[in-house]
């Protein structure tokens, strides 16, 4: 029989409350980040939280990895190392890391993972990080099916962890370069200062205006939901959900989808296996377009499409809802068929494509009676970006994850023995020393009805076996007893059971894949320059950070404004009315040029000073 692959569904952590929810709405991992040194500098968390949450997870096999993937000044390098050693004395079970010079720390056996930030896009990278030690490799967002194919059939025991649903860096990870030029904010040290979310103008080389204040680097959201099947079958063994600055009802809710879609997947295909334990139980129906949203797209998993971008408005549209039918007085009527709710918050695209929104006061059927009757028209297409009532379900508890056991009660020469197995092979057995004395009434029933009473704990019973030569009487508190002791002593072993997985950093002479790295390579500390050179890299240069080298391009995207346009030489055929060079130019009337790659299908953005 072909050996089962693990599949991992890892949802994102702004803190500890959200992982905990994450991992009750069915995550296998969660990451979270660290106390300092994360791409999202402000989500950094306590030591004391992340022990919590490692404690809690673990009951239910689930992974905790802590995001260490900034690059690092060379005084920060001994903060970090300590850093690490408390993360892996509160059980952490991996790190994802970007800096190279991480690796020649003085590391306790913690895995490392290669984060996105190291720009992960070809079978030889990914071979490299496998050789060097890296025991999982986060994929670049823009990768297709079969360039994931690829990277799979190059490196087969990798496991490869790729993006299937949250927001988009228009410019691949770890090679964004504008908000530390521009605002002396570094994407790579966890700062960005969200400069593709900006309105620009889109001027050609005669200065005339092609697009006035539109947000032409905002992409749409990445939903990746009705490809898992094919993501896994490329080779992916990761899926993951971004979102670690997002609010803990994205997460029970998103976390809540990918988990349903992906059980589907795994109860047809046994080649699959999920990853950690529990069964999760929801009070509600998860539904994506209810969280944060900019309208979805599978991006470039299927190749170049032009339904990727959000020109208009860098902020959550949410959901369709309807068209405006008629206006009245102090209401409005909507056709459609979607129930709203006193409180919503719905929203429109105006006749200049600017964003609007107001909030409902009072709903009779489809009349809407806004707060402030707003400016528009009929047949306008109204977004709700905020349901009210999915909101107050998402502020309850909304899941409940539990791990099945099985129960034998059987007679001994002593008294009597409770077994206890867990859906992970944990048994344990706990006796009661008691005299036998035969019961007035049948006992089945109150035995039963006792032994299952798991209530808070995270059990919850498959099936109760009594093994009992005749109607012994057990009262009710005993019983009960014997039922705490054993699931204090399930629980015990399952803390000591849990496969920690360690892996201890060795030296490797290996060669990169080039001999010269740029300011691309972000190099910042000379623990990061000497790894590199015992990988055989002749020529390094110091990251943008440190240098900020002239004419230097600052976004490498696979977005491209030219195709958008409708004018992409090689999809289109179709040669733009307007002379190039474009420019994007701000509103603070800072100007970009635009330089198109077609050999490479990449567009890059460099300041025009």
């Amino acid at each position: 029989m072909k050996k089962q692959r693990p599949i991992e569904l890892l949802a994102p952590a702004k803190n500890l409350e959200c992982g905990i929810e994450a991992i009750n709405h069915g995550a296998d991992a969660v990451y979270i980040g660290a106390p300092r040194f994360g791409a999202r500098a402000a989500a950094g968390n306590s030591l004391e939280d992340i022990a919590e949450l490692v404690k809690y997870a673990h009951l239910y096999r689930v992974r905790i990895y802590v995001t260490v993937n900034t690059i690092l000044r060379d005084e920060e390098l001994k903060e970090t190392e300590a850093m690490i050693w408390d993360l892996y004395r509160v059980g952490v079970d991996a790190l994802i890391v970007q800096d190279m010079g991480i690796t020649r720390l003085n590391l306790p056996p913690i895995p490392l993972h290669a984060s996105t930030q190291m720009d992960n896009r070809t079978p030889e990278k990914v071979k490299f990080l496998a050789e060097a030690g890296f025991r999982q490799v986060v994929l670049a967002r823009e990768l297709s099916l079969d360039e994931i194919g690829r990277i799979h059939q190059a490196c087969p025991d990798t496991p490869l962890e790729v993006f299937v649903h949250g927001a988009l860096c228009v410019s691949y990870s770890g090679q964004c370069y504008v908000s530390q030029a521009c605002y002396g904010r570094s994407a790579n040290r966890g700062e960005c200062a969200q400069f593709c979310r900006l309105g620009f103008d889109l001027v050609d080389a005669d200065g005339k205006v092609i697009a006035k204040n539109k947000h032409l680097l905002s992409l749409k959201d990445m939903n990746q939901s009705e490809n898992l099947e094919a993501l896994l079958d490329a080779g992916a063994s990761s899926l993951k959900i971004e979102g670690r600055l997002k609010e803990v009802s994205y997460v029970k809710n998103v976390t809540a989808y990918y988990r349903q879609k992906l059980d589907a997947i795994l109860k047809r295909r046994k080649e699959y296996v999920r990853a950690s334990s529990g069964t999760v139980k929801l009070t509600f129906k998860p539904q994506p377009e209810k969280s944060f949203s900019r309208g979805f797209t599978d991006y470039f998993l299927h190749g170049r499409n032009p339904g990727i971008f959000s020109f208009d408005t860098p902020k959550s549209l949410g959901e369709e809802v309807g068209v405006v039918k008629e206006i009245r007085g102090n209401y409005l009527t909507v056709a459609g068929v979607k129930p709203f709710s006193n409180g919503d918050g719905l929203c429109y695209l105006d006749e200049q494509g600017r964003l609007q929104g107001f909030r409902v006061n009072r709903v009779e059927n489809n009349k809407l009676y806004p707060q402030e009757m707003p400016r528009l028209k009929p047949k306008t297409r109204l977004y709700r970006n905020y349901d009210q009532e999915f909101e107050k379900l998402m502020q309850k508890k909304s899941a409940e994850r539990k791990i099945s056991v099985e129960m034998c009660l059987e007679e001994n020469n002593f008294g009597f023995t409770l077994t206890l197995s867990d859906e992970d092979k944990n048994r344990v057995s706990v006796t009661l020393a008691r005299e036998k004395e035969l019961a007035r009434v049948p006992q089945e029933d109150n035995l039963r009805n006792q032994l299952g009473k798991l209530g808070n704990t995270p059990f919850e019973l498959e099936t109760v076996e009594l093994r009992l030569t005749d109607n012994w009487f057990i009262p009710s508190s005993e019983l009960s007893d014997l039922r705490r002791q054993a699931v204090e002593k399930l629980l015990e072993a399952r803390r000591i059971t849990y496969p920690q997985e360690r892996a201890r950093w060795m030296e490797t002479q290996h060669a990169f894949p080039t001999k010269e790295l740029t300011y691309l390579g972000n190099v910042m500390n000379q623990e990061a320059e000497a790894f590199y050179r015992e990988h055989g890299v002749e020529r390094i240069a110091s990251a943008f950070e440190k240098q900020q080298p002239d004419g230097a391009v600052l976004m490498f995207c696979k977005h491209c404004i030219r195709y958008s346009m409708g004018w992409c030489p090689t999809h289109h055929r179709v040669r733009s009315p307007y002379r190039e060079p474009f420019f994007l130019v701000s509103g603070d009337g800072r100007r970009f040029r635009l330089r198109f790659d077609c050999k490479a299908c990449q567009m890059r953005v460099l300041a025009e000073y």
